[in-house]
């Protein structure tokens, strides 16, 4: 019962501070954030560029056999 009352917060203020570690616990959770959006975000990119250039390569194809 003790790591119960031990991870438990009396304020906001003390929940930030993370026990004196707050500038470790929140770059840890910031680097964790870009992580998760780069890993999100540059694969819908990636998969826009490649529908793109399969599209133009179709046009190319369909003008060249006129």
């Amino acid at each position: 019962m003790d790591l119960l009352n031990a991870i438990q917060f009396e304020s906001w203020a003390e929940f930030v501070d993370m026990g004196g570690y707050a500038f470790n616990v929140w770059a840890v959770y910031g680097l964790f954030a870009v992580f998760l959006v780069v890993n999100l975000w540059f694969p819908l990119l990636k998969r826009k560029k490649i529908i793109r250039n399969l599209k133009r390569a179709r046009q190319r194809q369909s003008q060249d056999q006129r």
